[in-house]
């Protein structure tokens, strides 16, 4: 009989498992939950207990007997488990339950080198104090078990090397506020410190990777997305590889502008040399992106865009295919597709599009992202010339061949460029947008560089935190959090240090900030909408209108206080042009909702003070810190009740938010027939949002002939997006097995908030 095992103590001594105490944990954890068995949980463990077991062996295998217990049928068991697990890491953390005192905690590790200085030069011990006071630990117990296991794996500060955290949880919101507004007047730094953390806490708001893993310590580098343009020229290609690898070392994840690169076989030097073509230098940027790790926190990633009419794009869009050979593949970049209207209506007529070199056609690659009518001009010029090297293809097979691979792979990109343009923080003739980010959902100038610290250049940062719809009781309640995100981001970018100088100029002079949101899922079951019928426009529609106008309502309040950002007569607010004049007008053809909000009075306040940043919205993925707040993952809907991801901790079981309650009025990802309801909601966002979402396609292969989806319709999908002025669209998933029937999907690292770009 197991009641005979002894257990080996830290000191090496061995003595007989106490029962007792197992029981009392356990049945501590499991107090308020619903559907648990403390005795079930005994018994699990206490199956795989063994003679000389250790102390710390012994919690990790009631904790494991817990989280195997997750279920549909007893959702709370991620409860009990995540209990078990904060229990199990304080004692490894603090040799107690009960967390230090803060002043104390922070001394000691800012001695170590492991916390910001700032933090005990900037505040009182008697702040400290008051905020400690304010602490409540009491609050870990709201965690699920994924997202304690999201907290040990990448967020709590510890010595990755061997394993040993430092702090809890409440602690690290707690010092993330300090750190955000360490520069406040004390009277009031105070107060916002504690609401931050409030809304943190409580999972009103969701902060993403480099926030929550980087903020109070010495590394001062957190914005979740960087774009780097390079130029047609080998100082800016070195240069623009310099830039990756300084911010891919510092947890951020990248997009890369390489489309105006020539292609091969052009003429160098007159003729003397011949052009090697893009794709050696694409290598020479993915070598960029892998060559650091992110600290043990994620590895890099980037989204490397090109144009489709450029003379290479044979060549390009096969990059990703498992086909060929390593010298024409680079399998392990994602890339963004740019199309325009001139591309659309080619397709549409059924006529050619001509490819050419970016070099040999002066004006036209500047005119794709500036200006329509005067690269509709050029492109139609050059087309007759003669003289210029070109090929041309008919517009039904190049559009074909595009959505194949983007079929194939899942991670070939599209962004409509016109979209960015016009529908936009930005006046496209001062500030053209030219690229997007890893995650598709941001649009921001940029500029070439030239040296790795080329003032001239423009690298574009976008800080993310995203709220959590699911919590809200009213949607009046995004006042304060979009309030308390807009301070908090914009603290963050006076915050934080700049590795490359084109990107500090850049952030300082257009403070850019990206909100998104997360749980859009539960947010539509909560009011009884869906998807996929058009019963969600209404929902949504008031949602995404009131994000928008309280963010720009707050970042107008900070431009009073603090100025204007220094770049805000380059973008379209300055003129008074708000998102909500510039949407694709066929998204009235299906909702009808009118405004809600007191435009007219913030478009005046807007022109009179301006505003501290140039954007304030964008939705991102937010596949790992969803699991923090046990939230379904952004605008997406969930493929199951139950999700199982493959992490380096093992198998992790996420129940969707009050499963029992509202089981009937979850849309399944799977259940949805087609994807018009989602780019439906994904257009009325759009309307709202003045940079990019992150938009997905879905696809099951088991509803039509031979189990193969037809092109038509892939292409239908993607005129639509077009259609409905969506700018951007992400991954194209299929339905193939993967993350299905208990199959456990393996956790990516490539997204925005988590990825970094994944929030």
């Amino acid at each position: 009989m197991k009641k005979d095992i002894r257990v080996t103590k830290r000191n090496g001594k061995k003595e007989a498992i106490d029962m007792d105490k197992i029981h009392r944990v356990i049945d501590w954890a499991s107090y308020g939950l619903n559907g648990v068995s403390v005795s079930q949980v005994e018994i699990n463990a206490l199956l795989t207990f063994f003679d000389g077991i250790k102390t710390e062996d012994i919690h990790e295998t009631i904790i494991k007997s817990a989280a195997d217990l997750i279920s549909t049928d007893a959702p709370d068991y991620q409860y009990l488990a995540a209990r078990l697990a904060i229990f199990h890491l304080r004692k490894k953390s603090f040799k107690s339950f009960i967390p230090p005192p803060l002043f104390e905690h922070v001394s000691k590790f800012t001695d170590l080198g492991i916390y910001d200085k700032d933090i005990l030069n900037k505040y009182t011990k008697q702040e400290i104090v008051e905020l400690d006071k304010y602490t409540n630990h009491d609050r870990d117990m709201k965690f699920s078990y994924a997202a304690v296991k999201q907290l040990e794996g990448k967020y709590l500060v510890q010595n990755r090397t061997n394993g040993e955290i430092y702090e809890s949880p409440q602690q690290l919101y707690m010092l993330v506020g300090m750190c955000l507004f360490q520069e406040y007047e004390p009277k009031a730094r105070l107060d916002i410190v504690k609401r931050f953390y409030d809304a943190v806490s409580n999972f009103k708001i969701s902060l993403p990777t480099p926030i929550m893993a980087g903020v109070r310590t010495p590394t001062r580098q957190f914005s979740s997305c960087v774009l780097i343009e390079a130029d047609d020229d080998l100082d800016s290609i070195s240069a623009a590889a310099g830039a990756i690898v300084k911010y891919v070392s510092q947890r951020a994840g990248i997009g890369i502008n390489a489309g105006k690169i020539r292609s091969l076989g052009s003429p160098i030097r007159g003729g003397e040399a011949v052009h090697t073509g893009c794709i050696p230098f694409y290598k020479h940027f993915y070598t960029a992106v892998k060559s650091c790790s992110q600290g043990g926190v994620r590895g890099g990633a980037a989204t490397l865009f090109y144009p489709l009419w450029h003379l290479e794009i044979s060549e390009l869009l096969v990059l990703k295919n498992n086909a060929g050979t390593e010298e024409n593949r680079i399998r392990h970049l994602d890339y963004g597709v740019q199309f325009n209207g001139l591309m659309y209506q080619r397709f549409i007529k059924g006529g050619n599009i001509t490819l050419f070199s970016p070099h040999e056609t002066p004006g036209l690659y500047e005119a794709f992202f500036a200006d329509q009518d005067e690269f509709k001009h050029l492109y139609e010029c050059y087309e007759q010339d003669e003289s210029i090297c070109k090929k041309t293809i008919k517009a039904r097979e190049l559009f074909a061949s595009f959505m194949q691979e983007r079929a194939n792979t899942g991670r070939i990109y599209v962004q409509n460029v016109d979209h960015c343009n016009t529908h936009g923080a930005f006046d496209s003739n001062l500030a053209p947008i030219r690229q997007s980010n890893l995650c598709m959902e941001i649009t921001l100038p940029t500029k070439p560089l030239y040296s790795v610290q080329d003032p001239k250049g423009e690298v574009a940062l976008c800080t993310l935190s995203a709220v959590n719809l699911g919590t809200l009781e009213s949607i009046d309640e995004l006042e304060e959090i979009t309030e308390i995100i807009v301070r908090a981001l914009d603290s963050l970018l006076d915050y934080q240090h700049y590795p490359v100088k084109a990107a500090k100029i850049a952030s300082m002079n257009r403070r850019t900030l990206g909100i998104g949101v997360t749980n859009l899922a539960y947010y539509l079951a909560k009011n009884d909408a869906k998807y996929s019928d058009g019963s969600g426009n209404e929902l949504v529609h008031h949602a995404f209108e009131a994000l928008q106008y309280y963010s720009l309502k707050a970042s107008n309040k900070l431009a009073k206080e603090k100025g204007m950002c220094p770049s805000f007569n380059e973008t379209q607010y300055a003129k008074g042009i708000l998102p909500i004049d510039t949407f694709k007008k066929d998204i009235n053809n299906f909702c009808h909702t009118a405004l809600n909000m007191d435009w007219n009075e913030l478009r005046k306040n807007i022109k009179k003070y301006g505003l501290r940043n140039s954007t304030l919205t964008a939705l991102m993925p937010c596949e790992s810190s969803s699991q923090i707040s046990n939230s379904t993952n952004g605008i997406e809907p969930p493929r199951a009740f139950i999700t199982t991801k493959q992490s380096k901790d093992g198998l992790l079981k996420q129940v969707v938010p009050e499963y029992v309650k509202l089981k009937k009025q979850y849309e399944l990802l799977w259940n949805i027939k087609d994807n018009e309801g989602y780019l439906q909601l994904c257009a009325i966002m759009q309307k709202f949002i003045d940079q990019a979402i992150s938009a997905n396609t879905h696809y099951d292969p088991s509803l039509f002939e031979s189990n193969k989806v037809p092109m038509k319709l892939l292409l239908m999908d993607l005129l639509k997006t077009y259609k409905y002025g969506i700018k951007t669209l992400y991954y194209h998933t299929t339905r193939d097995g993967s993350g299905e029937k208990g199959i456990p999907e393996k956790e990516d690292e490539s997204g925005c908030m988590d990825g970094v770009c994944k929030l």
